[in-house]
């Protein structure tokens, strides 16, 4: 079978023999006309092949669209893929207005029901009309004209159909009739007879021009649609006027004119309701069709859940609904299958209330914030130098570059001194991941995140110490499937989108699988994140999950990433343009929509703590006065410890397993001649990538006798004593301090690069 082309329908007068054997024909009245034309069927049928099943056209129909299935063959998305023709999908004549059909048999063969394939009778008057010179309704009938759109060798040409096409017409309808349905002819028709323009077949029809199904034409909608068989490219005029003179054929009752109609017929025809995308993965959906490269028309089974899918989508949209007003407006959602790395939802935008919908948030690359420290902190206790026990100083530091001075701070603009390894990483704070990063070396972090499954690029010097509180991009696809080599024990493995895929590739070991469980577990730990999430947050799930937040420079990326024994799952809002959001933290922005869509995978399968590897150690620990409370910790066996608590000269880590420490710069404050101990002469300060400018602070400090100092700014007062924090402001600034009686003792110049504000600080933001 070949596809119909998109001409219309034939309408020019059937006439079998030359003009001589007509006008003969037509002296011996019309049954001699019958005999002479079925006698010149006859001798053509030989030349006509086997007409197709009614079975064959139907199952060898293809939509021009190609369907998007989920795991279990649910329909997730139409996209349009045949540009040619715009067809729907086969439509059932029950599932077709009785109107439509009335109009149609009464507009283009009213003794459909009646004759075997050829109107005998229209064809004599066709033949006398010829012979006259006279206007007379075309002899071709709906099963004539069925024949012309299933075989290509009977279809109108530009300059019509010749004799022997005709002739051929006849022959074919009559095997049709022979072989078929009257409701299978009527069927088939209306989905193969192109109406206008591209459109072919009713379903098209009805969903382009009145934005509904087949079934639900009414009796004008019906009219229209007859009047477009007919006369398929005629203008609003001419179609109102068939159209009128359709329904006046159904009930003669109709008003001459069919007040309105115009009005209707004009709108209808400039509709165009029939989108060539529809359905809830529009971004699945191009992906998928571009690794499938399936023909147009057929489908294509993926591993995404529909029922799963929906849900994500709708959870994320009504997230985003309550954050207007804080300039957010895109997002995205990826759930992963933790043993088989099946892609389970992908929500590439927030749809309608995105200003960039077709901008796949799934696979843009955005900064990555704090969901790069737990492959930190797995790295550092691999190579056991730190323990979840191990005691991190959380305050200020100023670590040297050679770009100029780095000086992390955490979200809230709070140190909390000394802290755990599990407190740090649960609670989100940064200046311990600095000091840890430098323990680990930039490059050997950077290692860490590649082989679990990051593909990122430049190296670890490019990304600095600036890495431990993710400057750099990763895709949300890619973030997710490093979380689910945590999940998976420290092995790394590909993800997988359709079904009919050969299975990933095995897996490879990429994390030391104890220090992935101690991650998990700190991940876990509600207590842990108190510090700074509270323990009420909408983080603790009602069974075990694993979860990372984090955002990036300015409020610009906002994540919520973790993961539960089967799943993984990951979320990210901001903006496509990359405009930064208005007070949106972890907490607020992504972690809401993380939270519902882990609770709605595990509504009726609560999920279980994984089991712990070999090579651990579960034993009590205690800390020093005013430190954490007592409790049991995971060890990599012979790092164990059983307290934990400050040294007398205080350093930055205290209780590590390795490692002495990363030490800051440290002034001193005993020296006779007053000056500046920092920043030094030409510093060039970079803000941190992983915090709002609005929430950092720049700490100047003098050496000597610096009570009584004062500092100022450019010239203006600054504050007084030997500390002074200020809010960066980009820009060369010069700094000076000045004693008891107004000297000014030092001066240094510094230069700030990045993103500032001037206004008033506002109310910290949590991660």
């Amino acid at each position: 079978m070949t596809r119909p082309t998109r001409h219309a329908p034939d309408r020019s007068p059937f006439a079998f023999a030359p003009l001589a054997a007509s006008r003969r024909a037509a002296r011996r009245g019309p049954q001699w006309v019958a005999l002479a034309c079925a006698a010149l069927s006859l001798c053509a049928a030989t030349a006509v092949a086997a007409v197709p099943t009614f079975d064959t056209v139907r199952r060898e129909f293809r939509p021009s669209d190609t369907r998007i299935l989920d795991r279990d063959g649910a329909l997730l998305h139409r996209l349009r893929t045949d540009a040619a023709a715009r067809r729907g999908d086969w439509t059932g004549i029950a599932d077709v207005s009785p109107a439509l059909r009335t109009a149609l048999v009464l507009s283009e063969d009213r003794r459909f029901y009646e004759h075997s394939g050829v109107d005998w009778r229209a064809v004599s008057a066709a033949a006398w009309g010829n012979l006259w010179n006279r206007r007379t309704r075309g002899a071709s009938t709906i099963t004539m004209q069925l024949a012309g759109l299933l075989d290509e060798d009977l279809q109108r040409g530009a300059g019509g159909r010749g004799v022997g096409q005709k002739i051929g017409q006849a022959v074919v309808a009559q095997q049709l009739e022979r072989g078929w349905r009257k409701d299978q002819i009527l069927e088939a028709y209306l989905n193969l007879v192109p109406f206008r323009g591209e459109i072919v077949g009713i379903d098209a029809l009805a969903r382009t021009l009145f934005g509904k199904a087949p079934h639900g034409l009414d009796a004008r909608e019906a009219a229209v649609a007859a009047a477009l068989v007919r006369a398929p490219n005629a203008g609003a005029v001419a179609v109102t006027r068939r159209a009128c003179e359709a329904l006046r054929a159904q009930d003669a009752s109709t008003p001459a004119g069919c007040g309105g109609l115009d009005l209707f017929v004009t709108a209808a025809l400039q509709r165009r309701a029939f989108d060539p995308s529809e359905g809830i993965a529009p971004h699945l959906a191009r992906l998928a069709l571009r690794r499938a490269g399936v023909p147009d028309g057929g489908t294509v089974r993926t591993t995404l859940s529909a029922p799963l899918q929906r849900f994500a989508v709708q959870a994320l949209q009504q997230q985003l609904r309550e954050l207007r007003g804080r300039q957010v407006e895109d997002g995205a959602v990826v759930v992963l299958d933790n043993a088989s790395g099946d892609v389970l939802a992908w929500v590439g935008s927030s749809g309608a209330l995105s200003r960039a919908a077709e901008v796949d948030g799934v696979l843009a690359q955005r900064q990555a914030g704090s969901t790069l420290k737990p492959f930190l902190y797995a790295e550092a206790i691999a190579e056991r130098r730190l323990t979840a026990a191990s005691l991190v100083l959380d305050s200020p530091e100023q670590i040297a570059t050679a770009g100029g001075l780095y000086v992390p701070q955490n979200y809230d603009r709070r140190f909390k001194g000394y802290v755990s390894v599990r407190t740090a990483l649960a609670a989100s704070l940064n200046v311990p991941a600095v000091r840890t990063l430098v323990m680990v070396t930039p490059d050997a972090f950077f290692d860490q995140l590649r082989t679990s499954g990051l593909p990122l690029r430049e190296s670890g010097g490019y990304f600095g110490y600036s890495l431990a509180l993710g400057s750099a991009e990763v895709s949300l696809l890619s973030l997710a499937n490093a979380y689910r080599t945590l999940a998976n024990g420290g092995r790394a493995g590909e993800t997988r989108l359709l079904a009919d895929a050969p299975p990933a590739a095995p897996a490879r070991a990429a994390v030391d699988p104890r220090a992935a469980f101690i991650v998990g577990d700190i991940l876990a730990d509600p207590n842990a994140r108190a510090r700074t999430f509270g323990t009420d947050s909408v983080l603790a799930t009602r069974s075990w999950a694993a979860v990372k937040t984090g955002t990036s420079k300015d409020m610009r990326d906002n994540w919520a990433v973790g993961w539960s024994a089967r799943y993984t799952v990951g979320v990210w809002v901001g903006n496509a343009s990359g405009a930064p959001m208005q007070s949106v933290s972890g907490v607020s922005g992504a972690a809401p929509v993380w939270a519902q869509t882990m609770q709605f995978l595990h509504r009726s399968t609560p999920g279980q703590p994984p089991a712990p590897p070999a090579g651990l150690v579960h034993t009590a620990v205690r800390f020093g006065p005013g430190l954490e409370a007592p409790r049991e910790e995971w060890f990599l066996a012979g790092t164990e410890q059983r307290l934990f608590a400050v040294p007398d000269a205080p350093d930055s880590i205290a209780g590590s397993a390795g490692a002495a420490g990363a030490g800051g710069r440290k002034s001193s404050e005993n020296a006779e001649m007053l000056r500046i101990a920092g920043p030094a002469d030409g510093t060039i300060v970079a803000l941190d990538p992983d915090i709002p400018p609005r929430h950092q602070r720049l700490r100047f400090e003098a050496a000597g006798a610096a009570g009584a100092a004062q500092w100022r700014l450019d010239g203006r007062p600054l504050g007084r004593g030997a500390r002074v924090d200020w809010l960066p402001w980009p820009g060369r600034h010069r700094v000076e301090l000045v004693d008891a009686g107004g000297t000014v003792r030092d001066t240094v110049r510094i230069e700030v690069r990045g993103a500032g504000v001037r206004a008033a600080v506002a109310p910290a933001a949590r991660p």
